[in-house]
């Protein structure tokens, strides 16, 4: 999102990557190599194309965790605009992007709502990987043959990567979101969640409009401030973005050539390479430590294969290193996800999305087809039940910090701690099981 080189890269805003999800992904920056960590496997993102209508019970966040606005709105637009005007915002601009604006309700209530239930790893799959989204993809590769080969001869990007990111945040271009950004992103900066983020983004909006890539009735998208056919943020719109079909504008919304252009600059500058897949579903031994199956243990596949995991065996993937992935627990598929896995993660940090992309750019190929069983008779803990999870977990002098609902590095920590504790598999993965099992405990 931000302005340096990939290498040197700040760390990621994660707007999709817990249970305060936004629900519409976006690109966001690529992480340093030491930030690189994959999302809680209980992360709920998606963007409104591969999510099929939900019953979700909002959950309000108190109003004491939210950071109430000094100033109302007019004068806060005020001051604002002479921040903007400092930062080089020409006056002309400003005033037109801001005449007659009005905080939008419907961003507020969405910032400030969480979702009480949340759905499992095998159900998103099951929206991101409908049949009509597979055979569409499969026609618009074929209709887009010509661009998608330039495309992959400048970025060197696979073409099924791009179509599926273009499926899952826009439903191929046909839902972008309807909110004015502008309107969206005042709204947030002056009473959202984050509004130094949100400030940051609305500025950055305002220049794509001084640079004159989209008129100010065109730079629509999602309530939190996602852009265009594969859900930019105004920032990684800024560094990213590039005008492919050489009309002198950069536009993802309208230009197809465009957008997934841009996805693909992206990609390249986070790290997604043609070496190596993104990773491969194993079988693992009788008997196997599911202690390993952390995001922070990472290691070589030759090193996993003596282990026992069973991995397909492709030529020169051995000097490659993997993390193993277990998104439903020990009683699901496993999954030995490669750097290309993490690469898309930098698009949007939720687990469930970066399989989903991948499976989605494979079934675009005839396969992708998981082969392991879902638990599908395992419901998912509420957010309210994850919270008691980890209080009963620090109750048990287990620290997961903070409790917030999000089942991060440090509950999963928690969870394997405690499961060793029982004899059970060592896992990580919150359960309905291990909640009742502390609960009786205390």
């Amino acid at each position: 999102m931000l302005h340096t080189a990939p290498s040197a890269l700040p760390k990621r805003i994660l707007i999709a990557g817990s249970t305060l999800t936004l629900m519409v992904a976006c690109a966001a920056e690529p992480l340093k190599p030491e930030q690189q960590v994959l999302a809680p496997l209980t992360s709920t993102t998606t963007s409104a194309a591969a999510r099929p209508a939900p019953t979700i019970t909002p959950m309000p966040v108190t109003a004491s965790s939210i950071p109430q606005p000094l100033l109302d709105f007019e004068p806060w637009c005020q001051r604002f605009r002479a921040e903007a005007l400092a930062a080089g915002i020409p006056a002309y601009i400003f005033d037109q992007a801001f005449v007659g604006l009005t905080p939008d309700p419907d961003v507020v209530a969405a910032d400030r709502s969480q979702p009480e239930f949340t759905r499992p790893v095998w159900e998103y799959l099951d929206g991101a990987l409908s049949l009509q989204r597979i055979t569409t993809g499969q026609r618009l590769l074929s209709q887009h043959d010509d661009l998608l080969q330039r495309i992959e001869a400048r970025y060197s990007i696979d073409r099924h990567l791009l179509v599926a990111i273009w499926g899952l945040e826009s439903n191929f271009g046909r839902a972008m979101g309807n909110k004015s950004v502008i309107r969206s992103l005042a709204t947030l900066a002056h009473e959202g969640r984050r509004p130094d983020f949100a400030k940051s983004q609305l500025l950055a909006a305002l220049r794509i409009l001084q640079n004159g890539d989209i008129r100010l009735e065109r730079m629509s998208g999602s309530w939190a401030g996602a852009m265009g056919q594969t859900q930019f943020i105004p920032t990684t719109y800024q560094d990213y973005a590039v005008d492919f079909d050489g009309d002198g504008r950069r536009d993802i919304w309208d230009s197809t050539a465009d957008a997934l252009a841009s996805t693909a600059h992206y990609l390249q500058a986070s790290g997604w390479t043609s070496q190596y897949p993104w990773g491969f579903e194993v079988q693992l031994p009788q008997g196997f430590d599911y202690a390993l199956a952390d995001p922070e243990i990472r290691k070589p596949i030759t090193e996993w294969r003596r282990l026992g995991v069973m991995i397909p065996s492709l030529p020169g993937q051995d000097a490659a290193s993997g993390i193993l992935l277990l998104p439903a627990g020990y009683r699901g598929p496993a999954f030995l996800v490669l750097d290309n896995f993490r690469s898309v993660l930098r698009y949007n940090n939720s687990t469930s999305y970066a399989l989903a992309i991948n499976l989605l750019a494979d079934r675009f190929k005839g396969a992708g087809r998981v082969v392991g069983s879902w638990p599908r008779e395992q419901r998912s803990l509420s957010r309210s039940e994850r919270l008691e999870l980890q209080e009963q977990l620090n109750n048990q002098g287990l620290n997961t910090g903070t409790p917030d609902g999000i089942i991060g590095a440090n509950t999963r920590r928690a969870i394997r701690s405690y499961q060793q504790k029982m004899g059970w598999p060592a896992d990580g993965y919150p359960t309905l099981e291990l909640l009742s099992q502390l609960r009786g405990s205390r």
